[in-house]
């Protein structure tokens, strides 16, 4: 009863303590834990955690699903977290398995527990450690083992099939080689298939390779050749068989008996002896060693034996000994670096060891921090819930408190009643623990806790299994609708077969129907052919009868021939009526020649007043007027034809008289008509020669009044230049003097600047490349760098603003070589500081402005940039301002530009093409997140495409983290227009006074950066215009970590083009021995370059790559002339951008071997002369050298552009970099260098590509073009019928899309300038876009959007195989680019491309526009005829001449026709032109600059073998004023006049002798100066206040027009001289454009022959009238072309008849028109006509039959009679023709290619020197013979 009483006071204390336990219990870790025995209230779960330290979650603890485990630890199939067994090498590991992920130290398994293939290390026990390459022989460096194990103690290495022994050290049985030595492999042996059979291997030396065991009768290093006494083919055949000879020697080839053995004496009784092959090598033995003392013996005679040769001896004895003694104290020395340096490295050893020891406690330390910080937080969490639960109990009790009180209140207790209710209670809860009632209780308890336990992991398996399913539910749903998908898509399919299956029906009956109408037809025809039939019997019967007709009309043939034969018979009638006639045409030419000689005395007398006046018409008024002249001859020549033509009528009806008396009254009356006719034209000539005269009389007066004027205005301006005061020259002299010894010092102050420049880099390079902790080094590499760097701010903006004042002075002496002498320094030391891989250290105020390499044309449409950054985290000006700017390019006025920033933690790539900005933030990895080492950054642009990479590679693995982020401009604009004068290139800041656009307007960058690429080509911040608060001194750089993806630099060099290596004392690491080897690898894009080339004087030895294959020439002095060997059978192509191995064998110092890939390409034999050289040029050599006398040699002079790697001599390897005579090449193989984003397309090429793409769906591309041509194909695509194309029609861009053409409104596009296309395809619109002008149509064809295609479709740049309307391009296209469906948009590399033919994918030689063939009015005949110009003048408007320079031939232009065997352009020298080919050869300049008669100073190159001719010649109208440089008796002259004063400069020497002589001109106001090769300068002064010099265009060059100069010059010297001339520039401006070229062609190199070569330029002969083609001709002549294609002969007649013979692919044809209808003939021979042999050409004509002959090969055709058919002389060309003498019936308009020789018409001799006109590119009797 207490107790129940007791109870409601009880309950609230039961209800405390369940809430207590509950709470308690629920904690983590079971931190209080209930119990009613009084047990520890701290449990053994948190005793572990505080003994091991280990364990950031207790072992057993449940975490819930969502959380994840700590770094370190895995979650288990139960949930909970069990720590990673990685053995240290792994921080992560996959959680279910506790697979460790990412291990580190070159470790693997899934514990880490293992090393990979070909490492070798013991990570499981003891402190872990890396590992290492296998050292199988050598680690990381020569490293030949698949794997490796350690076995007792040792190292067992598992070798590659090529190697052998336990550590790969050697080569296995059946290869050779040294794997021991850095960079050699074992390769195997190649005996010829001659070695012993029974062996598994073929035997050979094994260092060596030579061969041992040579069988078969075989012998040589590889048993290539049979063994002496044997002879046969050893390779191929393997077919050695002993000489039949019976003992003599044979010939290796063939077997021939070479000569007899010597035999024991018949008359002896000895018997004969067969000497075997021992005898004969033993007697070649003992001749080569007889031959050898008997140099040795006279060698020993001519030694002196003198007092002074032992003087001489004594004095080298002396020598030596010092000599000796010098080498034994650097061998000292030696001795002690090399101990100091061992030190230094055992120091250095024991640093890296303490480093990696210090390394392993700090990370021990590390990960002992972080354990306690996680205990530490889990004690703070578990004394909050120890709070939270007191509070809790704290709350309990107040509650029991106040249910206490109010329950006494309730009842109306007393206190004493209270505090003995208490006390039952406290009696009563000691009762329940005294009694123990819940024992059977807690054993439910537990049980129940059991099973609920089991259930729990029930669940949890249960969950596990519901989750996988969970997570298989999407793909099965995805797979259901996919399914569905098929299911619909088959449907439809189904539906539309149903449909095909009903059109198949309908077609079905339609073909029914349709075979039935056929049928009926067919019998319809069948009766017509019956009908047909039987009118082609009776056309038969009626053909019978005009058959008859026929032979009756033979036979009045027949007796009108009788007739004509009496006719012809009977002359002498009619002769006294002809001489009556002629004396009436001989009065009539009396009067007019006397008229005529009036009025040329009155015209020459016109012209020579008013020669250079060209006033109000009056120069063609009096031309006008000397032309009446010949107006007057060529009436009384009509007069004259008309006359013969009534004289031979009359002869004819006359002589027909005495046979036919029917005939003769008609023909009678008939020539007295005609005879009158004719006296009445002579009438009516000699009265309109009258008017003609008294009209011109008239016009002479007033010409004479104006002349008048004229003079009187001419003199009062020659008053007032008299009256002009004229500057002080000395004054001049002086301050040029001046500026002479300023730039002197300057070059001085430049070489002392720029010579340790090299040596700098390369300590750089060295000390940067070795530096491993190695602070001393460092810091000398950044103390050098920084001196490097303040002499070039110093020097170079003095130098350079020196250079320009000096240029603007008068030159003296030869100040003007020495400027490009400094100019070529200031580029090389450039192009040094331009692959300087060192980087930049930015403080945040600092900047540098770059000077980019690249043509910023280049950069519109495509942009490319990479650089290494490093961020300094720890700089408190970053944590304050983590936004950063880092580099800007583009113009000065914020529009057009790309940068780089750093904004909102992300890297941001900004570009502006004129409209918005475009931002692509790379927001995948926040630059907070990037490692504390370099990464690389690259950006893109292709058109309004941008795209960004970023790489974070790893110190110790070659992993890499990749990056990409892409974005698109949206405005019309694609191309970024940077303007040459206002752009500029930021790096790391700007300057103060430079307004940043304001996406780019934040603070300087802070850290480091190193610039690497733009545009594929290698940039360096070194390569500086300004550097604005950057001390490399107080800012050292940041040394790159040799990263693992960096590893490759160091193998491979990057030559760009501009640089070489220099490899001098090459018998340092190797000798020339009885075989000599070469050995480089290779790997380029490029069509030319210079590989290797080694000289001495005139003896060379060259390597080059031309058109893609090898080409290898070399003199070692040899009496026959230089040896050429290559590719010719195109075995290998090198420039497929791979790598290449080329090794060059020269065997017993007589035969030179080529090998490419270990593959011979092929030999050659020589005299036997040993290799004289000792220096050697690898990828390029100085100019000095390139064009010394060995250019002619050369197949180029183009250095080469690719990578090389693996340089060796006699197999020792070079190190290029350590060459002190390297200039301007750089580490590494940068890939984007390598592509090939340009082509260039020749008209007969193009290239294809097979690729998954649509163009008629969703499509974009574009790319560049460059072209002169205004028409061809660019790009060409087809689906079915469906064709996309884009084309150049008429100068103008044309894209076709299935019939819809878009064309740009401007036809200008053929200016030889860059453009950009951009095609866009859309379902709605077609858009061509062309330097950001856009056109659009709408698209016709919406049913084909959304349509896919099912197969790969190939496209086609630079024109198709396929017939198309267009013609294929000729140009350049580059960066290219288009939408694919299987890649992105990225430029295209036409290196990958399937199919390329005859495209070249480097370099673009369109540079300007080719000679037109354009006639301008004036003199252009090379020689005077007095006759000759009443013909040609006739036609002026119809015969063109060039209106342009010669175009300049490089030598990367070398093209070949495919069928020809020639180039078409001759090897020749570059900006070289030839002259002296006819008398009158030359170049007329028509442009003459303003101040020409202040200051007149020219500058040529000139080489000639002329005694006499004329170089330079400029004059006015009467040729009064004047200046001429000439030849006379092989010394130079200089005249000009100064007033009525002739000033003559002479040299003393001769300069005829064939080599390069510099020379300047210069008439100054009161001086003249003659500079010859910068060394004798000749002056003579004169009076300055003399009349005003003027003078007018033409400047003739390398000779003058028929009748100039004569006035000035002696005789001799004004006609052209005969050699070449380069480097023409007037007052310091190059001449390049020519008006009009008469016989000039560029400077050929190497042996010519007799003959007319015409150049791919353009140009033709005419002849003089001495030659005609009439009626009746035969022409003969040789050709040796250069081109399939061309014109070679061509005549015209003012009635549109033509005669042309062409070549076409190939095929001669001969076409002409008599008036009546066009006819020809053809010949083709079955060997090619372009073979590089002369070929004879014969054409025969008589009337309506002509015949041709080709090489024998005839034949002819008989074309239609015109009776009416007469001779026309007119001008015939020779090679070419003018466009506007065309048909549009010919098939070839282009001009000959090639040399023309022994030219005969009628079996009479032509000489073209002698020609009416020799127009063009065209020389004269001089033909280059290759």
């Amino acid at each position: 009863m207490a107790l129940i009483s007791a109870w409601p006071l009880i309950s609230p204390v039961f209800f405390f303590l369940r809430c207590f336990s509950s709470s308690t219990a629920s904690s983590e870790g079971s931190v209080f834990q209930f119990d009613i025995e009084g047990s520890s209230a701290v449990s053994t779960q948190e005793a572990t955690v505080i003994r091991g330290q280990q364990q950031a979650v207790a072992t057993g603890s449940w975490v819930p699903f969502a959380e994840g485990c700590q770094e370190g630890f895995y979650r288990t199939s139960s949930g909970k977290c069990s720590p990673c067994n990685c053995n240290g090498n792994a921080n992560r590991c996959l959680d279910g398995s506790g697979i460790c992920v990412d291990c580190q130290r070159n470790t693997t398994g899934q514990h880490c527990e293992q090393c990979p293939d070909g490492f070798i290390g013991d990570v499981v026990r003891g402190v872990p450690t890396f590992c290492q390459p296998c050292p199988c022989p050598l680690p990381a460096l020569a490293n030949f083992a698949v794997s490796c194990h350690r076995k007792s103690g040792s190292v067992r290495c598992v070798c590659k099939e090529n190697y052998a022994g336990p550590n790969c050290e050697r080569c296995a049985p059946g290869y050779y080689g040294n794997p021991l030595l850095i960079g050699s492999t074992c390769k195997k042996c190649d005996c010829n298939g001659n070695s012993d059979p029974n062996l598994i291997f073929e035997d050979c030396d094994e260092m060596t390779g030579q061969c041992r065991n040579c069988l078969h009768h075989t012998s040589g290093f590889n048993c290539e050749r049979c063994a002496p006494g044997y002879y046969g083919d050893a390779r191929w055949a393997k077919n050695c068989t002993a000489c039949n000879c019976g003992g003599r020697m044979c010939d290796s080839q063939t077997g021939e008996c070479l000569a007899d053995s010597p035999e024991v004496s018949t008359d002896t009784d000895c018997p004969t002896i067969s000497c075997d092959k021992c005898i004969w090598d033993l007697t070649d033995d003992i001749r080569l060693s007889v031959l050898t003392i008997d140099e040795s013996k006279s060698t020993l005679l001519s030694i002196s034996t003198g007092v002074a040769a032992q003087r001489r001896l004594n004095d080298l004895n002396l020598t030596t000994t010092h000599l000796q003694e010098a080498i034994s104290k650097k061998k000292n020395h030696a001795t002690l670096w090399t101990i100091q340096v061992d030190d230094a490295a055992d120091e250095m050893n024991d640093l890296v060891r303490e480093a990696e020891t210090l390394d392993e406690q700090g990370n021990e330390a590390s990960s002992k921090g972080r354990l306690v910080q996680k205990e530490t937080t889990e004690i703070n969490s578990r004394a909050s819930q120890l709070v939270q639960q007191l509070n809790d109990i704290r709350d309990n009790i107040e509650e029991i408190s106040s249910k206490s009180k109010y329950y006494a209140i309730q009842q109306e207790l007393s206190p004493e009643e209270i505090a003995q209710k208490r006390s039952a209670a406290e009696e009563m809860l000691k009762e329940i623990k005294r009694r123990k009632p819940f024992t059977n209780q807690r054993q439910l308890a537990d049980e129940e806790e059991k099973a609920a336990e089991e259930l729990l992991q029930q669940m949890e398996a249960f969950h596990e299994k519901h989750n996988d399913t969970r997570s298989l539910v999407t793909d099965v749903l995805e797979q259901l609708s996919e399914q569905d998908v098929k299911l619909s898509d088959l449907e439809e399919a189904l539906g539309e077969a149903l449909g095909y299956v009903t059109q198949t029906e309908d077609i079905n009956r339609e073909n029914t129907a349709r075979l039935q109408r056929q049928e009926k037809q067919h019998e319809k025809t069948k009766e017509q052919m019956d009908e047909v039939n039987s009118i082609l019997l009776s056309a038969t019967t009626i053909l019978e009868e005009p058959q008859k007709v026929n032979s009756e009309l033979s036979e009045v043939i027949k007796n009108a021939s009788g007739f004509y034969a009496e006719i012809d018979g009977a002359k002498k009638e009619l002769q006294e009526k002809i001489a009556n006639l002629s004396l009436f045409d001989d009065e009539l030419v009396e009067k007019a020649m006397h008229h005529a000689q009036n009025l040329r005395r009155l015209a020459d007398e016109l012209d020579g007043n008013l020669y250079g006046v060209d006033s109000n018409g009056l120069v063609q008024r009096a031309i006008n007027a000397s032309n009446v002249y010949e107006n007057i001859a060529g009436y009384i020549e009509e007069a004259n034809e008309v006359a013969l033509l009534a004289l031979n009528t009359t002869n004819r009806v006359k002589d027909a008289a005495v046979g036919i008396d029917t005939q003769v009254i008609y023909h009678k009356g008939k020539s007295e008509e005609l005879l009158i006719r004719a006296m009445q034209l002579q009438r009516t000539a000699h009265d309109s020669s009258g008017y003609t005269i008294a009209d011109t009389s008239w016009q002479v007066n007033g010409t004479f009044a104006r002349m008048n004027a004229l003079r009187s205005q001419l003199m009062r301006a020659i008053a007032k230049l008299q009256s002009a005061e004229t500057e002080e020259t000395r004054e001049r002299l002086e301050q040029a003097q001046l500026k002479t010894a300023e730039a002197v010092s300057a070059t001085t102050t430049v070489t002392q600047a720029t010579t340790p420049m090299d040596e700098n880099v390369r300590l750089w390079s060295q000390n940067l490349q070795d530096f491993q902790h190695n602070s001393q080094a460092y810091d000398s590499a950044v103390h050098s760098a920084g001196d490097a760097v303040k002499k070039l701010t110093e020097v170079f903006p003095q130098l350079l603003d020196k250079m320009r004042r000096v240029e603007q002075k008068a030159p003296a002496n030869n100040i003007s070589s020495s400027i490009q002498r400094i100019r070529e320094l200031i580029a090389q030391t450039r192009s040094v500081a331009s692959k300087v891989q060192v980087s930049m250290m930015f403080e945040g105020q600092s900047a540098v402005e770059v000077n980019p390499k690249v043509n910023v044309e280049e950069l519109k449409s495509f942009t490319s940039m990479s650089l290494y950054i490093k961020l300094h985290k720890d700089s408190p000006q970053l944590a304050a301002s983590p936004d950063r700017f880092i580099l800007y390019l583009g113009n000065k006025n914020a529009k057009h530009y790309i940068g780089l920033a750093i904004k909102n933690d992300n890297l941001v790539y900004i570009y502006n093409l004129g409209g918005q900005d475009v931002e692509i933030p790379l927001d995948a990895k926040p630059v907070s997140t990037w490692p504390s080492y370099f990464s690389i950054i690259k950006i893109e642009r292709i058109g309004r495409h941008g795209k960004m990479f970023l790489t974070v590679p790893s110190l110790s693995s070659t992993a890499e983290e990749k990056f990409i982020k892409k974005g698109e401009a949206l405005g019309p604009g694609s191309l970024l227009n940077l303007e040459p004068e206002n752009a500029v290139f930021y790096v790391g800041g700007v300057p103060p006074d430079f307004k940043l656009p304001a996406s780019l307007n934040l603070p300087g960058f802070i850290g480091c950066l190193e610039l690497a690429t733009l545009n594929d080509d290698v940039i360096s911040l070194y390569n500086f215009r300004r550097v604005y608060n950057i001390d490399t001194a107080t800012s050292p750089p940041c040394a790159r970590d040799k990263l693992a993806f960096t590893q490759s630099r160091a193998v491979s060099y990057f030559f760009d083009g501009s640089g070489y290596a220099l490899a001098r004392n090459i018998e340092r690491r190797g000798k020339f021995s009885q075989v000599t080897r070469f050995d480089i690898e290779v790997r380029t894009p490029t069509d030319n370059g210079l590989i290797l080339l080694m000289i001495n004087g005139s003896m060379f030895f060259s390597l080059e790559m031309q058109n893609g294959f090898l080409y290898l020439r070399y003199d070692f002095g040899f009496s026959s002339g230089p040896v050429l060997l290559e590719d010719s059978m195109r075995k290998a192509r090198i420039n497929d951008a791979k790598f290449h191995e080329i090794s060059i064998i020269y065997h017993n110092s007589k035969k030179m071997i080529l090998v490419v890939d270990r593959r011979h390409i092929k030999s050659v034999d020589n005299e036997r002369t040993a290799m004289p050289f000792t220096d050697i040029y690898i990828g390029g050599a100085p100019t000095e050298i390139l064009h010394s006398s060995i250019s002619s040699h050369l197949a180029g002079s183009i250095s080469f552009k690719g990578c090389m790697k693996g340089f060796q001599f006699q197999k020792k390897d070079f190190n290029l970099l350590e060459e002190p005579g390297t200039l301007g090449i750089s580490y590494g193989c940068p890939e984007d260098s390598l592509m090939s984003r340009n082509a260039y397309f020749n008209g007969e090429s193009f290239i294809a590509s097979s690729q998954k793409v649509s163009l008629f769906t969703e499509f974009e591309g574009g790319f560049n073009f460059r072209t002169l041509q205004p028409s061809g194909l660019l790009f060409y695509y087809s689906e079915g019928s469906d064709v996309l194309s884009i084309s150049m029609e008429r100068g103008a861009v044309v894209l076709n899309a299935s019939g819809t053409k878009i064309q740009s409104p401007e036809r200008n596009y053929n200016d030889g300038k860059t453009h950009f296309i951009i095609t866009s395809v859309t379902p709605e619109r077609y858009e061509l876009t062309v330097d950001d002008k856009k056109q659009s149509k709408k698209n016709p064809a919406k049913d084909r959007a959304g349509k896919s295609p099912d197969s790969i479709k190939k496209f086609y740049f630079g024109g198709s195989p396929l017939r198309t309307q267009q013609a294929n391009f000729t140009g350049c296209i580059s960066n290219a680019y288009f939408t694919r469906l299987d890649q992105e948009v990225e430029v295209e590399d036409f290196q990958k491309y399937s199919e390329k033919v005859q495209a070249s994918l480097y370099g673009c030689p369109v540079e300007s526009p080719p000679v037109a063939l354009l006639h301008k009015k004036g003199k252009n005949s090379s020689k005077a005829k007095g006759n000759r110009n009443k013909k040609v003048g006739r036609d002026k408007d119809k015969i063109a001449q060039p209106s342009s320079g010669l175009k300049k031939l490089y030598q990367v232009n070398l093209q070949k026709e495919p069928q020809c065997h020639l180039p078409m352009n001759p090897k020749a020298t570059e900006h070289a032109y030839q002259f002296g080919g006819t008398a009158n050869s030359r170049q007329e300049f028509d442009h003459i600059p303003k101040d020409f008669s202040q200051r007149a100073q020219f500058s040529i190159s000139l080489k000639t073998h002329s005694s006499h001719g004329m170089i330079c010649y400029v004059s006015d109208q009467k040729e009064t004023n004047f200046l001429a440089l000439f030849v006379a008796h092989g010394r130079l002259i200089f005249m000009f006049n100064a007033g009525h004063q002739k000033i003559r400069i002479k040299s003393q020497e001769k300069y005829n002798d064939g080599l390069w002589h510099n020379v300047i001109f210069i008439r100054g106001k009161n001086i003249g100066r003659l500079i010859i090769d910068g060394l004798r300068v000749l002056e003579e002064s004169f009076d300055g206040n003399a009349n005003g010099w003027q003078v007018t265009e033409p400047l003739y060059i390398g000779g003058v027009a028929p009748g100039k100069a004569v006035k000035n010059i002696q005789i001799n010297s004004v006609y052209s001289f005969s050699g070449c001339l380069s480097n023409l520039q007037l007052n310091g401006r190059p001449l390049t454009s020519a008006s009009q070229t008469f016989s000039v062609t560029p400077c050929f190199e190497g042996p010519s022959e007799a003959g007319t070569y015409f150049s791919s330029e353009g140009g033709y002969v005419v002849l003089d009238e001495s030659f005609s083609l009439g009626l009746k001709f035969e022409v003969v002549f040789e050709i040796r072309p250069r081109s399939s294609s061309g014109i070679l002969l061509h005549g015209h007649s003012v009635n549109g008849e033509y005669l042309n013979m062409h070549m076409r692919n190939g095929q001669v044809t001969v076409k002409l028109n008599n008036g009546i209808r066009d006819f020809s003939t053809s010949v083709t021979l079955k060997q090619s006509l372009c073979d590089g042999r002369w070929h004879r050409i014969a054409v025969i004509r008589d009337a309506n039959v002509v015949q041709l002959d080709v090489d024998s090969e005839v034949n002819h055709v008989v074309g239609p009679l015109n009776p009416k058919a007469m001779d026309h002389r007119e001008p015939v060309f020779i090679g070419g023709v003018p466009e506007s003498l065309l048909t549009s019936s010919l098939t070839t308009r282009n001009s000959f290619i090639g040399c023309i020789r022994n030219f005969m018409i009628d079996e009479k001799p032509v000489s073209f020197s002698k020609a009416a006109l020799v127009s063009g590119a065209v020389s004269i009797n001089t033909c280059p013979a290759a």
